[in-house]
């Protein structure tokens, strides 16, 4: 693993990490590991209501894990990169090792 000298460069590291520190965005990425979906989609998928969805894509979105297609009049959110999806099935690997 290489050296970190940057102070900043480990407060973004601590910065990602908490992204993935709330059960709902960590719901939210995982929806989304199996293809882009609009807001409707998601508050369907996670039993909760579009207002709170939202503003969890928001802070996702802002942290650049996730990233927003416009078709017509609807917003479809997809994870920005394979390194997202990486972390989520790493994550998981090891909270279900026994």
């Amino acid at each position: 693993m290489p050296t970190i000298n940057c102070e900043d460069v480990i407060y973004d590291l601590a910065d990602l990490f908490k992204m993935f520190s709330d059960s709902t965005r960590l719901r939210i990425l995982y929806e989304l590991v199996n293809g882009e979906k609009n807001v409707g989609e998601l508050s369907e998928a996670l039993e909760m209501n579009q207002s709170a969805v939202s503003h969890q894509l928001s802070n996702l979105k802002a942290a650049k894990l996730i990233k927003a297609r416009r078709d017509k009049k609807s917003m479809f959110y997809s994870l920005a990169d394979d390194h997202v999806e990486s972390i989520i099935k790493i994550g998981l690997e090891h909270v279900m090792e026994e």
